[in-house]
């Protein structure tokens, strides 16, 4: 029987966008047998450690992600059309990765805010390592508009 592990998924901190209590998501895992499961919140990652932890207590493991904000911009902090970017979901492959996922939605967040937390692909691939990443929905940079 094949393993199956969620990699795209909204919890209640994705702000209209998810409803996922995580105790009782990572509970509702850990009783269907799987084995890992991932959160990947639209443009922050607030709800890191109360995942990480609940999915340890039940015995799940954690990858933490985050939906990003593209710009099309190349500088995020210039102003832009609020609407004219895409989705780009990384993971963090380890240690690193997560260290660099907490300093590109912290970046996105304070500076690249204009209607939502985005940053450029140029600040992304400086702080590229350790991250995994893959386009995720309609709204991805390989989907033409």
């Amino acid at each position: 029987m094949a393993e199956f592990t969620h990699l795209h998924l909204h919890t209640e901190y994705s702000l209209l966008d998810g409803a996922c209590d995580i105790t009782k998501l990572v509970e509702r895992v850990a009783a269907l047998g799987q084995k890992s499961v991932a959160m990947t919140d639209h443009g922050n990652i607030y709800g890191a450690v109360h995942f990480f932890d609940a999915a340890k207590k039940a015995g799940v493991k954690p990858i933490l992600g985050c939906e990003l904000y593209i710009c099309q911009n190349e500088d995020h902090r210039a102003p832009g059309d609020g609407d004219d970017n895409n989705h780009l979901l990384v993971l963090a492959e380890n240690e690193e990765g997560y260290r660099n996922l907490i300093r590109i939605t912290s970046e996105a967040s304070l500076h690249g805010f204009y209607r939502k937390p985005r940053v450029s692909k140029k600040y992304l691939a400086e702080h590229a390592e350790g991250l995994i990443g893959f386009s995720g929905c309609l709204s991805g940079s390989c989907v033409s508009r």
